[in-house]
C-alpha cells in the first residue's frame, strides 16, 4: 500500500479479528486449552504487529490482551477451562459497569470512543452510551447463562460468531438514535 493510513487501515482488522480466528480454529483442530494458548499467543502477536505498524497499541487492545493473559493464564495453569469460559462475561461486564458509571457522573463515555466516526449531540451521546451500557450487561449475563447450560463446542460458537453477530445487530438497530441526534459540522 501506498498511503500512510494503508497499512494501519489493514492492521486493525487483522489485530482485532486475527486472535479470535486463530482461537476457533485451533479449536476446531484440537481443544479449548490449547485454543486457549494459540489465543493468547495470537493476541500478543496482535500487539506486536499493531506496534511495529503505528508505533503504538491502542488501550483497548492493550486492556483486551491482559484480560486474555490473566484468564487464559489460569486457564492453562489450572487446566481448568472455566477461566476462559468467564473472560467475555467479565470483559462485558466491566464494558457496562464503566458505561453506567460514567452516566452516573453526567459523562456520555462513548464520545471520546467513537466520536470522531459518529457525530451526534449530547442528549445522542447519553442516550446511545446507556443503551451500550444495558447491552454490554445483558451480553454478560447471556455469556454466563451459555456457558453454563450449553456444551463447550455451543459456547466456542457462540463465543465466536454469536456475540459478533449479535453486536452488529444492536448496532443497526442503533441507526436511527444515530440519525435523530445527528450533530451538524
Amino acid at each position: 500500500m501506498t498511503s500512510a493510513t494503508g497499512p494501519a487501515r489493514v492492521v486493525k482488522p487483522v489485530t482485532e479479528y486475527g486472535p479470535l480466528a486463530v482461537f476457533f480454529a485451533a479449536y476446531m483442530l484440537s481443544d479449548l486449552i490449547a485454543a486457549t494458548a494459540a489465543l493468547m499467543i495470537a493476541t500478543a502477536a496482535a500487539l506486536a504487529l499493531s506496534y511495529a505498524v503505528s508505533r503504538q497499541v491502542p488501550l483497548m487492545p492493550l486492556i483486551t490482551a491482559g484480560v486474555v493473559g490473566v484468564f487464559g493464564g489460569l486457564t492453562l495453569w489450572l487446566n481448568d477451562e472455566t477461566f476462559i469460559k468467564v473472560k467475555p462475561t467479565i470483559v462485558q461486564g466491566l464494558i457496562a459497569a464503566v458505561l453506567l458509571g460514567g452516566l452516573a457522573f453526567r459523562k456520555a463515555l462513548l464520545k471520546p470512543v467513537l466520536g470522531a466516526a459518529w457525530h451526534m449531540n449530547d442528549q445522542g451521546w447519553t442516550r446511545l452510551t446507556f443503551r451500550f451500557g444495558l447491552f454490554f450487561a445483558a451480553m454478560a449475563l447471556l455469556n454466563e447463562l451459555v456457558w453454563r447450560t450449553q456444551s463447550t463446542d455451543f459456547w466456542v460458537s457462540f463465543k465466536v460468531f454469536g456475540i459478533m453477530g449479535l453486536s452488529f445487530l444492536f448496532i443497526l438497530t442503533q441507526l436511527p438514535l444515530l440519525n435523530r441526534y445527528r450533530a451538524e459540522n
